[in-house]
């Protein structure tokens, strides 16, 4: 854990799941960040615990326990939300997937493993966004590859 603290868009580094929730939407069971560690303006870096306690693992699977993939890329762009709506001028609105690019599984996550979920703006085009993720354990790389966002309000949005 990052034990120096810094200060970035007006938040003090790391964000524990606290301050997370003040700024995305998501709550458990579906909150899959735990705590940022790293922001600069374009990047983040967080970090999920995973636990044989969580619900997914009570279907997938009963005998082998597998984080499921989508799980895992929702929890980078939980990341990437974090960076982006934390924003002053996108504060107040909810980041939703537009697509996902060139995203490649490389090793399996099961409880007891620390992923490492990294975020980087590639561009903003008005309400859309693109980012790289990638996502480790222990230095080997899980899955990684491009998602693809939109900006829309929180308020009555349909997604």
């Amino acid at each position: 854990m990052n034990d120096v603290t810094e200060t970035v868009n007006g938040l003090t580094l790391p964000l524990d799941s606290n301050a997370i929730q003040k700024i995305i939407p998501h709550r458990y069971p579906f909150l899959l960040v735990d705590r940022i560690d790293e922001m600069t303006e374009d990047s983040v870096v967080g970090v999920k615990a995973v636990s044989a306690n969580e619900m997914q693992f009570l279907g997938h699977f009963p005998e082998k326990h597998l984080m499921p993939g989508v799980l895992i890329v929702e929890a980078l762009a939980q990341t990437g939300a974090v960076l982006i709506l934390s924003k002053p001028e996108y504060r107040g609105k909810l980041a939703v997937f537009a697509g996902i690019d060139k995203l490649r599984f490389r090793r399996q996550v099961v409880p007891g493993d620390v992923i490492r979920l990294e975020s980087r703006l590639l561009r903003m085009r008005s309400t859309a966004g693109f980012a790289a993720v990638k996502a480790s354990v222990d230095g080997e790389t899980v899955c990684e590859g491009q998602i693809m966002f939109a900006l829309t309000d929180a308020a009555g949005s349909d997604q």
